[in-house]
C-alpha cells in the first residue's frame, strides 16, 4: 500500500519541522520588508493588470524588485524550498515506485527488475539503467519524439549520481557470476514541470529504490535455468542516500534555492549539489552560466547538507508508516 508524507515550510504548516531547524526562521522584520516591497510595487503599478503587464514586459526587473527585499514573487525567502511531498509504492505493477512533488513540479519513478547476462568486463555485476522522460504533457516547452537535450542531460545526471554515490553496489545485483544478473530499469517521468527537475528526479529515484523488493533466484544445476521464489523477497541494500539541492544565480551574485521554471529562465546560471548522509559531495552539476566564488560554493554545500537532513527525515517517516505495526 502506498504511503504519502509532506514537508512544509513554517508559514504553510503552522510549525517548523525539527529538520529545518538549521535554516534560520524568517523574522517578523523580514516578513514586513517582503510585504512592504510587494505593497510598494503595487503602489507604483496600480491594479493587477498593470502588475501583470509589467511582469510580462520586464520579467527580470519584476523579479529584482522582490529579490532586493530578500523574497520572491511566490512569497518564499531566497533560501526556502517549496512544499515537498513523497508517495512511495504508488505504482502497483512496478517492482518499486515513488511519486515526488516539489511545489508544482511532479515526477514519478517506476522500477522494473529483469534478468540479463552480466557485462563481459564485469562478470559479477548487474545493471542500473535510468531514463528521464520530459513529455509534452508536463509542459508546452517540450515536444513529442526523441528525447530532447534537457531530458538527455537529466538522464546523464541521474546516471552520474548512481555511479558516484554508490547508492547500490552493482555486485549486489549479480545472481550467478558470469551467468545471470538483475537489471533495474528506472523510468522517471515528469508529470508537471515547474523547474528544479534534477532535485525531484533524484529524490524520486532514491525513494523508489527503497521500495524495491527482489525475489530469491537460484540456478538449477541440471537445467541451467533460473528458478524464482516469489514468496521470499528482500529489499535492496541501499548503501548511501544522495540528495540533490539546486540553486539559481541572479545577476552573477545572488543565490536562490529550488528555482521555479520562470526563475531558471531568468537566472544567469544554475548549480546542483548532491550530498550524502555523511556530508560527502557525490556530484556537482554546473551547466555553464555565471561563475561562483569559493565562498558562495561553500554556502551552497552547507545548504545542501541541511536539505539532506530534511529530505532524509521525510522519507524515513513515509517508510516507517509503511511497516506493519
Amino acid at each position: 500500500m502506498a504511503r504519502t508524507c509532506t514537508l512544509q515550510q513554517e508559514k504553510r504548516a503552522g510549525a517548523r519541522d525539527e529538520s529545518v531547524a538549521a535554516e534560520p526562521a524568517r523574522s517578523a522584520e523580514a516578513r514586513s520588508r517582503c510585504g512592504a516591497g510587494a505593497a510598494s510595487h503595487r503602489r507604483r503599478r496600480p491594479g493587477g493588470k498593470m502588475a501583470a503587464g509589467f511582469k510580462t514586459v520586464e520579467p527580470l526587473e519584476y523579479y529584482r524588485r522582490f529579490l532586493k527585499e530578500n523574497c520572491r514573487p511566490d512569497g518564499r525567502e531566497l533560501g526556502e524550498f517549496r512544499t515537498t511531498t513523497v508517495n512511495i509504492g504508488s505504482i502497483s505493477t512496478a517492482d518499486g515506485s515513488a511519486l515526488v512533488k516539489l511545489g508544482n513540479t511532479t515526477v514519478i519513478c517506476g522500477i522494473k527488475a529483469e534478468f540479463a547476462a552480466p557485462p563481459t568486463d564485469a562478470l559479477d555485476k548487474g545493471y542500473v539503467v535510468p531514463n528521464v522522460d520530459l513529455p509534452p504533457l508536463c509542459s508546452s516547452r517540450f515536444r513529442s519524439g526523441p528525447p530532447g537535450e534537457e531530458a538527455q542531460v537529466a538522464s546523464q545526471f541521474i546516471a552520474d549520481v548512481i555511479e558516484n554515490s554508490q547508492i547500490i553496489q552493482k555486485e549486489d545485483l549479480c545472481i550467478s557470476p558470469g551467468k545471470l544478473a538483475w537489471v533495474l530499469y528506472c523510468d522517471l517521468i515528469c508529470l508537471d514541470y515547474d523547474g528544479n527537475i534534477l532535485d525531484a528526479c533524484t529524490f524520486a529515484l532514491l525513494a523508489a529504490l527503497k521500495n524495491v523488493q527482489l525475489p530469491e533466484v537460484t540456478i538449477n544445476e541440471e537445467t541451467a535455468l533460473a528458478e524464482v521464489n516469489l514468496k521470499k523477497k528482500t529489499y535492496l541494500n541501499i548503501r548511501t542516500h544522495p540528495v540533490a539541492t539546486s540553486f539559481a544565480v541572479f545577476d552573477d551574485t545572488l543565490l536562490i534555492v529550488d528555482p521555479t521554471a520562470e526563475e531558471e529562465h531568468l537566472a544567469t546560471g544554475t548549480l546542483t549539489v548532491v550530498m550524502d548522509e555523511e556530508s560527502k559531495l557525490c556530484c556537482l552539476h554546473k551547466p555553464g552560466g555565471s561563475g561562483l566564488t569559493g565562498g558562495k560554493l561553500q554556502d551552497c554545500m552547507s545548504r545542501a547538507v541541511t536539505r539532506h537532513k530534511e529530505v532524509k527525515k521525510l522519507m524515513d517517516e513515509v517508510i516507517k508508516s509503511m511497516k506493519p505495526k
